[in-house]
């Protein structure tokens, strides 16, 4: 009880400024008594309760990179954000499979991904499908670039690859997703128009298309993890059975991100506006994520960049030409 409440008190009990009705004296401080009291267990609860969210929150994250160890998919950039950042809910999606709110920290996730569809606490990463894991894994993206961009945050020792990171992405932001090429009608990839996006247009592309890779990073890891027994990344002849696949997919365009346009006109036509093929991920950036982000050996990297060759290089330029 904190000493305003504790004076309050002994004024109650020794009767000081008690009006003449001895009655309603007493039934005024029996409620002020009440009061005082309710105050201080429902702060001393507060206190206790909020303590124990913390503590099973950090217990919850640290569960989950054991369980992501064991199943050999990309711990690295989970480990440079803190337990307490990001708020997971659960609720019956039906749009999306996951959603994750950079402002409020805040990621929405359907209820099949939580323990016994009860939408209380995240089911066990080994229960997931590939392809639950493929969308979590997105959104966990999505959270660390949102925490590495929070101002004033010191990454440290073990953030050290994410500040390098983020300076890259800033410098993408400007040269490859400044103007970009869209497909209005998603379905008809080979109709594309341009558009010069806003500075959050711009973020927001470049926050999709990165995350839509890791996503497909984890997919592919977990799919060959299953042919093969082993993980993918495991010595320099598992990288040639990653590389065709990742090829194919950059052939496909398979690595395209969207935004959702900032203007309302633009916004009745199309809630989003999907990347065309020739402004998806580019080499370099995937380079520098799975190196960067994921942590990927750089004997591995190499061995992946020169498989691709000169023509798959892109030059980080502004204007119309870093559209094509």
């Amino acid at each position: 009880m904190g000493d305003g409440a504790r004076s309050l008190l002994m004024r109650v009990l020794s009767g000081a400024g008690c009006p003449p009705v001895r009655m309603k004296c007493f039934t005024i401080r029996c409620f002020l008594l009440w009061c005082c009291w309710w105050v201080s267990a429902a702060s001393g609860e507060a206190g206790i309760s909020s303590h124990d969210e913390q503590e099973n929150g950090s217990r919850s994250w640290e569960r989950l990179l054991v369980e992501a160890e064991r199943l050999q998919v990309p711990t690295k950039f989970l480990r440079v954000v803190p337990p307490d950042f990001i708020h997971f809910e659960f609720d019956e999606l039906r749009t999306y499979a996951a959603e994750y709110h950079p402002g409020e920290h805040r990621m929405l996730l359907n209820r099949t991904l939580s323990l016994n569809a009860a939408g209380r606490v995240l089911k066990p990463l080994g229960r997931m499908t590939h392809k639950e894991l493929e969308v979590f894994y997105h959104e966990l993206f999505h959270a660390y670039m949102d925490y590495i961009t929070v101002r004033d945050v010191q990454l440290g020792e073990l953030g050290r690859d994410s500040e390098t990171l983020l300076l890259f992405a800033k410098e993408q932001q400007v040269c490859r997703y400044g103007e970009v090429m869209i497909t209005p009608i998603v379905q008809r990839m080979d109709e594309v128009e341009s558009r010069y996006l806003t500075e959050a247009e711009s973020w927001e592309a470049l926050n999709e298309t990165w995350a839509v890779f890791v996503g497909w990073v984890v997919w592919n890891q977990l799919e060959l993890r299953q042919q093969r027994g082993k993980s993918t990344f495991r010595g320099g002849q598992d990288a040639h059975q990653w590389i065709p696949r990742f090829k194919r997919a950059f052939e496909n365009g398979e690595f395209r991100g969207y935004y959702v346009p900032e203007e309302p006109d633009e916004r009745r036509l199309a809630q989003k506006r999907y990347l065309a093929k020739s402004s998806q991920l580019s080499l370099e950036e995937a380079l520098a994520i799975l190196e960067q982000a994921f942590g990927f050996s750089s004997d591995f990297v190499k061995v992946v960049d020169a498989s691709f060759g000169p023509a798959w290089r892109a030059t980080c330029v502004t204007g119309k030409d870093g559209a094509n």
